[in-house]
């Protein structure tokens, strides 16, 4: 089964999750808020994408982020906080069960369900 992983309210969240309903992708909605992500599936994440591709920079989690942290960063500390505040990982993750995807684009989704 797919499963898609982010928030609720974020707009590229929003147009991924009616991309694959308007195109009769059946997924499960992974809500961080609710269900946060476990440590061994991150790692997994960071394995396969790496670390800098699942870190959001420009969101207002990092801005958040005291200073010395952002720039101390490196892959165990992205985890750490991506395991603390999940918000921090760049959205969509799609998991299409053999391989996961950041972002969202409509030629993008196109290519991983209809030209695989």
């Amino acid at each position: 089964m797919v499963t898609i992983y982010g928030i609720p309210n974020c707009d590229t969240m929003k147009k991924a999750r009616a991309w694959l309903g308007e195109n009769a992708v059946d997924c499960h909605f992974h809500d961080y808020k609710k269900a946060g992500i476990d440590e061994r599936r991150l790692r997994s994440w960071v394995a396969e994408l790496g670390w800098e591709a699942l870190l959001n920079r420009r969101g207002v989690m990092w801005r958040k982020l005291p200073q010395r942290i952002k720039e101390g960063i490196d892959e165990e500390t992205a985890v750490r906080v991506m395991l603390e505040a999940p918000s921090i990982i760049k959205r969509p993750v799609l998991d299409t069960g053999t391989a996961r995807y950041v972002g969202f684009s409509p030629e993008q989704y196109a290519q991983i369900f209809f030209n695989p």
